[in-house]
């Protein structure tokens, strides 16, 4: 007889293994029902809230009047379909019949009917329908020719004018463009994307098992805020006429780029800037697939060797350290031999002997800049820091500030960190060694014409109902030394015949300084480095005015890497030169209806009421 297994030991050991195990659970239990309470119901309401935001619509961009729209959002439609809901087969019939109403081709109706097939839950076939094409989806729909698809509102950038040249929008290159995800991109799309589009509205909502948001449980978190309106400083009228008046000059010389501006040298503001090639920003995904270096503006974006309009800036330190005054006789030697066996010389190799400065500056002889330039100072690091301190005061060799995306500094090299050498000296005094940007340019003649005040470049007037005043970044040049400056540079289009012929305007009083600039390759010979061949930069900046001695307007002109149609020594022609393009321009813009006040102080008032 086998004897007893229970004891009263086992069963008291049992027992208090049950206690101990219900009291862990039931603590375990307490922890997660009252310490973790908050953060557990937290984390619960996370997974069953769906969170949507809804973007506010997108301020629209005006010219200044604040009537012509440069760009607007307009409601278009997003096709979506969920083809896990549908057979294989189904799949394909539906994506054969969309293919059809949406007339789609080659790559494009590939790509709808890849996704159409796939597996997904979610997939977008389409952006930016209009009403009568998403109306043919929604007849489709309801006949059961397509399934499982939806339409979605989508709003989407347009950008109504037409501009000056083929397969472009208006200030498109200033204006940039908003991508699909309603972002801005480049111009001045992206410098006030935060302005322009707004706070999105955000809602909370409770959603079942199924995601389907659960009626009454919404929760406003932010109702949002509107995106303000932009007015521009830009004239539509003006811009359109400069667009056709570059695109002119393009085709004729058959340059890789013409670029201009218009800009009121006494506030800044810029009335006209374009380039051609341009864009059209209402088809920027096919130009991102093509040539995306349209998108970048290089009045602002890109830096290059001016060339001889860089010789008023030899001037300002000349006249400055009283070295040379405009009647200085300096004599042009044709040649300019240098230390280190290297030289400069003047475009045709040529002496003209002796000459005042302000004629030197006139006929641009690189010579006489050159030997201005290097006498400067007692040495060559005395002159070299002497002319970069003008460069720099001049804002050349850091931003403008202007309000567009992508600005450049250029390429200024400082003498006090990489030390000039005499023929760095001398090519700087003409313009070559350093690199800038139109709107630099531009900006610091118009310090040179307006009485010394270098202005703030910028090409927003208004945001919303706040109208900006970037104001002056401060008095760079004494008011008589504006008043000398602004005389050369009628005397270039007086005295010059080439220049008189093709530049002045008859009851204007016109003055400025070309450039024409070799452009160096450092691809060429293995990677060594050489000149282009027969492609010159062509520059021109000049001011127009309706009273001789106060200039209205500054305009900048480049023809970029141009090829002359007669090229001698000392003799580089263009079909349209750099200066006669800037007469055109500055015609077109004197005459603008509306666009400049009645009338203009005299310099030397605006310069004191500058300082």
């Amino acid at each position: 007889m086998l004897g007893r297994t229970d004891s009263r030991r086992r069963m008291l050991l049992l027992l208090i293994t049950f206690v101990v195990i219900a009291a862990s659970l039931v603590a375990r239990l307490a922890y997660w029902q009252v310490t973790q309470h908050d953060r557990l119901a937290t984390e619960a309401f996370a997974q069953t809230t769906k969170v949507s935001m809804t973007p506010s619509r997108r301020g629209d961009i005006f010219d200044r009047s604040g009537t012509v729209v440069l760009a607007t959002t307009v409601d278009r439609e997003r096709l979506a379909a969920m083809p896990s809901e549908l057979t294989p087969q189904r799949r394909q019939e539906v994506a054969a019949e969309l293919v059809r109403i949406l007339r789609l081709t080659g790559d494009d109706a590939d790509l709808l009917t890849s996704r159409m097939l796939s597996k997904k839950q979610y997939v977008v076939l389409a952006h930016g329908l209009d009403r009568t094409t998403a109306d043919l989806v929604r007849s489709a729909a309801q006949a059961k020719d397509v399934e499982a698809v939806m339409l979605e509102p989508e709003p989407v950038r347009v950008y109504p004018h037409e501009g000056g040249g083929p397969d472009s929008t208006l200030a498109a290159q200033l204006l940039g463009f908003v991508n699909r995800d309603g972002v801005g991109q480049y111009g001045v799309e992206q410098y006030y994307n935060t302005d322009l589009a707004g706070r999105p509205r955000v809602v909370h909502a409770q959603r079942d098992v199924a995601g389907r948001p659960i009626p009454d449980t919404a929760v406003v978190e932010d109702p949002g805020t509107p995106g303000a309106y932009l007015r521009l400083t830009i004239d539509a009228g003006l811009q359109l006429a400069l667009e056709q008046e570059v695109l002119a000059a393009w085709a004729a010389g058959k340059a890789q780029s013409v670029t201009a501006l218009v800009q009121d040298p006494y506030t800044g503001e810029v009335l006209a800037e374009t380039t051609y090639p341009s864009y059209d920003g209402n088809a920027y995904q096919q130009i991102a697939a093509d040539d995306p270096n349209r998108f970048i503006d290089p009045i602002v974006s890109s830096a290059y060797e001016p060339g001889s309009v860089f010789k008023m800036l030899t001037a300002i330190a000349g006249l400055e350290t009283h070295t040379v005054t405009t009647q200085t006789k300096i004599k042009d030697t044709g040649i300019l031999k240098l230390p280190g066996h290297t030289h400069i010389d003047d475009a045709d190799h040529k002496a003209r002997g002796w000459m005042t400065f302000e004629d030197g500056v006139a006929y641009s002889r690189n010579v006489v800049a050159a030997k201005v330039a290097l006498a400067l100072g007692k040495s060559t690091r005395q002159s070299s820091a002497i002319l970069h301190s003008v460069w720099s005061k001049m804002g050349f060799g850091s931003k403008t500030g202007i309000d567009l995306a992508g600005e450049a500094v250029g390429i200024v090299r400082d003498p006090t960190i990489t030390q000039w050498q005499p023929i760095d000296l001398a090519n700087g005094a003409f313009g070559q060694g350093v690199g800038v940007t139109p709107i630099q340019l531009a900006t610091a003649f118009a310090a040179m014409v307006n009485g010394g005040t270098l202005v703030q470049p910028h090409v927003v007037k208004a945001v919303g109902d706040s109208e900006l005043n970037p104001g002056a970044r401060g008095q760079v040049l004494d008011a008589s030394l504006s008043i000398t400056l602004t005389n050369m540079m009628r005397r270039v289009v007086t005295e010059v015949p080439t220049y008189r012929d093709r530049t002045l305007i008859k009851g204007y009083d016109v003055g400025g300084k070309t450039g024409t600039a070799q452009i160096w390759d450092p691809t060429a010979r293995g990677g060594k480095g050489d000149w282009k061949h027969n492609l010159f930069n062509y520059s021109f900046v000049g001011y127009i005015g309706r009273q001789t001695g106060i200039p209205d307007l500054v305009v900048a002109v480049k023809i970029n890497e141009g090829t002359p149609t007669i090229a001698r020594v000392g003799q580089l022609e263009m079909p349209v030169m750099s200066f006669e393009l800037f007469r055109r321009i500055a015609t077109d813009a004197i005459t603008r209806p509306g666009l400049l006040p009645e009338h203009r102080p005299p310099v030397t008032d605006l310069a004191s009421a500058g300082r």
